[in-house]
């Protein structure tokens, strides 16, 4: 398996749009861009006016612990696995809890990201029966690749 802190050498936008999977509609010099999903105008706006050359807060502290974006499809996740290991970024790590399978990296700006995607309803609660309390099995990749190849 993969996971290992390494710094990322992607640049910002680059990794929202190539490695998260989102287009980038409009980028500002000023340092901000709209991005969407799915050719939408723009879903999320993201500015660096007030956190460039900012650092992530220190473990303890208040602040982001991580963006989580959801993808449709256990497929979707896959190819966004597969776009994370093409851009050469390391997991911190990968996690199967029973409702949803979920991925967490971190972006060029070393803040946490989480990658998932929710089990249909009537896989949920069988699932979460099966996994209980904090303690939640590896997340299987070749497994999710696999899914990709589908």
């Amino acid at each position: 398996m993969f996971i290992s802190r390494s710094p990322i050498s992607i640049a910002r936008w680059d990794f929202i749009a190539a490695v998260l999977g989102f287009e980038i509609m409009q980028r500002l010099s000023s340092g901000a861009a709209f991005i969407s999903a799915g050719g939408y105008h723009h879903h999320i706006g993201l500015n660096t006016w007030e956190s460039k050359g900012g650092h992530p807060p220190p473990p303890g502290t208040t602040g982001l612990f991580h963006t989580a974006i959801l993808y449709p499809t256990r497929a979707t996740l896959a190819d966004a696995l597969y776009r994370v290991i093409q851009a050469g970024i390391q997991l911190d790590g990968a996690s199967d809890h029973g409702v949803s399978e979920a991925l967490y990296l971190r972006d060029p700006d070393e803040n946490g990201v989480e990658l998932y995607w929710d089990r249909p309803k009537e896989q949920m609660a069988a699932n979460a029966r099966r996994i209980a309390g904090d303690v939640h099995p590896p997340l299987d990749l070749d497994d999710l690749l696999r899914q990709r190849e589908a």
